[in-house]
Order: structure tokens, then sequence, then C-alpha cells
């Protein structure tokens, strides 16, 4: 079955690397994962709580606003859902935000999602990947290991927060880091939903500055 690429976009079997800021550096004793925003009560949890929760195994399709498309790669990671059954939401919520460290802020980083696509095993929080060339490993640091949120095809993977640090429950969408910046807060790759006014280009728009 052939798979379909978005407009605007150019397939490649390498998984491209580009990230904003500095390279998170792990550190598994000052690592931790916080779920917090509208919910009853706030959750910090250690790398060892983290890893010790269900895996899923997936196969995906990414799709880069920079405008490469890899498909086909297999991840194992944790599904969002196991993050929210941990939590009781306030009624009413249906976005989050996901955060990641940014040159050395953990919550420096984010992107803006709506909380119902979310929920299947197509959004993951990944270590390990695989595809036709690559035996699993686990990601590297430039792909946001410990732990990289990857979300499902119908989202550019801007939303796919690297380094991740938490979780935020919000009753109304708040815009991220690439979205106070000019893209789009739905981003929808097969509808080319780029930037939030699609004349306008966004400082920060650059092609991918690695290939792995």
């Amino acid at each position: 079955m052939s798979k379909q690429l978005p407009p605007g976009q150019m397939e490649t079997k390498k998984w491209p690397i580009l990230h904003e800021g500095d390279v998170y550096q792990f550190n598994e004793e000052t690592w931790d994962f916080h779920l917090f925003g509208a919910i009853e009560k706030k959750k910090v949890l250690t790398y060892e709580d983290v890893i010790a929760l269900p895996k899923t195994t997936q196969t995906v399709d990414m799709h880069c606003v920079t405008t490469w498309s890899k498909f086909d790669t297999t991840f194992e990671g944790i599904a969002l859902r196991e993050f929210v059954s941990l939590v009781d939401m306030d009624p009413g919520v249906n976005y989050i935000r996901i955060y990641g460290y940014l040159d050395g802020d953990r919550f420096g980083y984010s992107a803006n999602l709506p909380l119902g696509p979310l929920m299947g095993d197509d959004a993951l929080f990944v270590y390990r990947w695989k595809d036709s060339k690559h035996d699993w490993e686990n990601i590297s640091a430039k792909h946001g290991y410990p732990l990289r949120f990857v979300p499902p095809e119908t989202f550019y993977l801007w939303k796919g927060t690297k380094w991740v640090s938490g979780i935020e429950f919000l009753k109304e969408d708040k815009p991220g880091y690439w979205e106070t910046r000019g893209y789009s807060m739905s981003a929808n790759p097969f509808k080319e939903e780029r930037f939030a006014n699609p004349d306008d280009l966004p400082s920060g728009y650059e092609g991918a500055d690695e290939w792995k």
C-alpha cells in the first residue's frame, strides 16, 4: 500500500536532525517528569517511575515542517494515555502542552496539542527506534534522549517535543514555543498548516542542520 506524502513534502530514508538550543545532557538523578495544570493534584515522576509504565511499539510516519517526510519508523515507548491515566483531570480538559528542556530550562520548550487525537497507539513518548536500515537502538541525545514525544502523522513534527519534561493539562488551547513565533496552532501536514499566516515566514524556519 502506497504512502501518502503531504503537499510540499519530500521523502527521505534518513532521519534528519534539527533542534532548538543546546543538546540536553541526561542525568538520571536529576531528571523528572511533571504532570500539572487542570488536574486534581500535580504529580512528579522519576525516570524509574516513567520507565516502569506499560510499553507500546508502533510504526509511524513523520512529517517535518522543514519539508522532509520519513515513512515506517518503528518506535518503542510509552503511550500518552498512560500518563493521562495517572491523573484526575478537571472537567473540560481538551488540550495539553508538552514541555521539554531548552538551554537548561526544563520548561523552555513546549508544543500545544488537542488531547482527543492523542489517545491511541500513535502518540508515544519514545526511547528506542528501528527502521529498514537500523536494528533497535536508543534514540540519540540529538534526537531527544532519554524521552521524546512523537505525535501522530496528522501533526507536523515540531509538535514532537524533544527532551520531554512534563505535560500541562489545559481547558483552553494555548500556544507553545513555535506557535508564539507564528507557526500554526493545529499543524496538520495534509492541509499544509505550517504557519498561522501562510504569507509570513517566522524567524527560525530553517532546513535540517544535520543528517543521520
